[in-house]
């Protein structure tokens, strides 16, 4: 935030750690490795006491402020994006992506060039079974996707490139195992799903028909389900695996044989503030979060057949 960084445990929702402006200053971004004393801080904002071209990654565990900060990586560049793991740091540039081990004696270990990627669209991952790394590719609207455990360090490395859409990318996302792809464009009418392994598109998905500014997409820990947050104010969840619980409608597609086409919407919505940016995520069982800018925290259940229970706000 502008005023520091807070850090909250969600169930129960309690705040864990409070660092104001005096200490950490405003911070651009600031990343968690897992539930880890880890924590990665770029500066940014306002008032910012760190350098929005380092990432800092902080031991929470050092009592002395002044020794918190174990590690610095300095780019040319302002970073837009990090991302952890617990073997590899990944650092994002408007149009680089950098590797390195982590977090034992960091070394680089690749580096990929991207399109223009202002919001430093990039995600990982979190498994150990598969090290698999997406971002924007050089071609409008396309995707690369690199295993990073199938690529030699040092050496040229080839991503797979996915065209996922005509414009450019919105959203990104991964689930647990590294097995499917969520994308979204500037558009934000429809998301879709890949298969990371045959790159084939398995469900395409309707948002809505006008088009919106999606700030999230996240997959459930078993990718049953994902979610999808957006401007408009609302929170779609929508059926990954059992795609017959999702809502249906046919639309016209334009051209020369005016053939209807069948859209698979959203099985349920839940509404936060209109034009306000929040982030969703699926938590145990079938509960789901949206955490907004305005300070409000959102907690629903949810059954498979669509019905919403509000338990928190």
């Amino acid at each position: 935030m502008e005023k520091g960084l807070r850090l909250y445990n969600v169930e129960p929702l309690t705040e864990k750690l409070h660092q104001g402006l005096e200490t950490v200053g405003s911070v651009g971004q600031v990343e968690m490795l897992h539930r880890t004393n880890l924590l990665a801080v770029v500066g940014g904002g306002a008032m910012p006491k760190y350098a929005e071209n380092a990432v800092l990654i902080w031991d929470d565990t050092k009592k002395d402020f002044d020794k918190k900060i174990v590690l610095e990586f300095t780019f040319s560049q302002p970073v837009v994006g990090v991302r952890l793991r617990k073997d590899m740091l990944i650092v994002v540039l408007r149009n680089q992506v950098h590797v390195f081990s982590f977090p034992n004696n960091p070394q680089k270990l690749f580096t990929f060039g991207t399109r223009d990627n202002p919001k430093g669209l990039c995600e990982v991952s979190p498994g150990l079974d598969k090290q698999l790394l997406i971002f924007p590719g050089y071609k409008c609207g396309s995707v690369q996707v690199v295993d990073l455990g199938q690529s030699e360090p040092s050496q040229s490395t080839s991503p797979v490139t996915i065209n996922a859409h005509q414009s450019d990318l919105a959203c990104l996302a991964l689930n647990q195992d590294g097995t499917l792809l969520a994308t979204a464009s500037k558009q934000g009418t429809l998301i879709r799903v890949f298969d990371t392994s045959t790159r084939r598109k398995t469900i395409e998905l309707r948002r809505g028909a006008d088009p919106a500014t999606l700030y999230c997409i996240n997959f459930s820990h078993d990718s049953a389900f994902l979610c999808v947050s957006s401007d408009k104010g609302t929170v779609h969840i929508f059926a990954v695996k059992d795609t017959t619980l999702n809502k249906r409608s046919s639309f016209k597609r334009f051209g020369v044989l005016g053939q209807y086409v069948e859209s698979q919407w959203g099985l349920a919505n839940f509404t936060v503030a209109a034009e306000c940016a929040c982030i969703c995520a699926f938590g145990p069982g079938s509960s789901i979060y949206a955490i907004c800018v305005d300070g409000t925290f959102h907690k629903y259940t949810f059954t498979p057949r669509g019905k919403l229970q509000p338990t928190g706000v």
